[in-house]
């Protein structure tokens, strides 16, 4: 099929024409056919490809949309830490094309169940391990309070006002600013390490040589709690409360040694609150702002995790009545 008169360059279509020309020409081949594989919430894309019997992958992140400079530095850190990130064979910046090594389709997502769960999770505690105490932090964007904040704040606007129509008024600033500070000073008390940031079943891929790790690109150093903390509070995999806390204090002497099991419990419980109201925000964003189907589907098993945490401590009593209340709830 031809290409739309007065295309744009930047057309869907016509990337993938120029990703598979470049790609052939990196290859020294005559042409190479792309099969997508994913895309993400961003604005890249992934295809498949078959060079000399072996499959690679193409990531397409448009240059305008994406910058892939922060992907090319923290697949090199995770790499010389040992951990399991695609080999970048050739990436091209000012184009936005890169061949990387290919990991396969099999996702944590579609293996990890109930009963495969206690037979996978040490490998991932394992990785979890390694990013905390072997990936060189120096010079990544800091977790600090702002980008925190940042990421809280769209649970209010984005979550509470566009999608729920319900901003918050009067007192219920205060108590939101009271939240936020008690969540932020949490996260920061914690020992700051690498964080993957999106360290979640669909971002790990089983391989013969242990659990691969993909869409890093947004890695900073942060709290201890977070990666650990995405994993925990899924958006396909609910897991039982005794089943979390049965993790929470399995992994603790592995990362966490000098953390009292209560208090690392909390950590995790405040970290996963963190997150999970920034998804909420998140989710609705990308519906309204972005056009991403699927998103506002999933709100509801997080804002499930957000009660959940929330009724477990009396510090925020008078947050989880304003979520409990039916024009708040998804």
């Amino acid at each position: 099929m031809s290409e739309p008169a007065g295309a744009s360059p930047s057309s869907p279509r016509h990337r993938e024409r120029a990703a598979a020309a470049w790609a052939a020409e990196a290859l020294g081949l005559q042409q190479v056919d792309l099969r997508p594989v994913s895309g993400d919430a961003s604005f890249r894309r992934y295809f498949r490809l078959q060079a000399a019997g072996r499959s690679l992958i193409l990531m397409d992140a448009p240059p305008e949309r994406e910058d892939s400079r922060p992907f090319i530095d923290i697949d090199a850190r995770l790499r010389a830490a040992g951990l399991l990130a695609p080999a970048i064979l050739r990436f091209d910046l000012e184009k936005g094309f890169g061949l990387l090594e290919d990991f396969g389709d099999t996702l944590y997502r579609d293996v990890l169940d109930e009963q495969s769960a206690d037979d996978l999770f040490p490998g991932l505690f394992d990785v979890l391990h390694g990013l905390a105490t072997r990936v060189v932090t120096d010079g990544l964007p800091e977790y600090d309070p702002q980008l925190l904040q940042t990421e809280l704040d769209l649970f209010a606007d984005w979550y509470l006002q566009r999608h729920r129509q319900r901003p918050l008024a009067g007192d219920e600033r205060l108590l939101w600013v009271e939240v936020c500070e008690l969540l932020i000073e949490s996260a920061r008390r914690q020992p700051q390490v690498f964080v993957h940031k999106d360290f979640h079943s669909c971002n790990l891929l089983q391989t013969p040589a242990g659990p691969g790790l993909i869409d890093f690109q947004d890695g900073v150093r942060g709290p201890l709690s977070y990666d650990f903390a995405s994993l925990l509070w899924d958006r396909y995999l609910p897991w039982p409360r005794d089943r979390l806390e049965q993790w929470m204090l399995e992994i603790r002497p592995h990362i966490a040694p000098g953390i009292v099991a209560a208090e690392w419990i909390r950590c995790c419980d405040w970290m996963g609150l963190q997150r999970n109201l920034k998804i909420a925000g998140i989710f609705a964003r990308l519906h309204y702002r972005d056009q991403k189907v699927g998103y506002l589907e999933m709100i509801p098993r997080f804002y499930g995790y957000l009660l959940d945490v929330l009724r477990r401590y009396p510090q925020f009593n008078d947050f989880l009545r304003l979520l409990e209340q039916p024009e708040c709830a998804p």
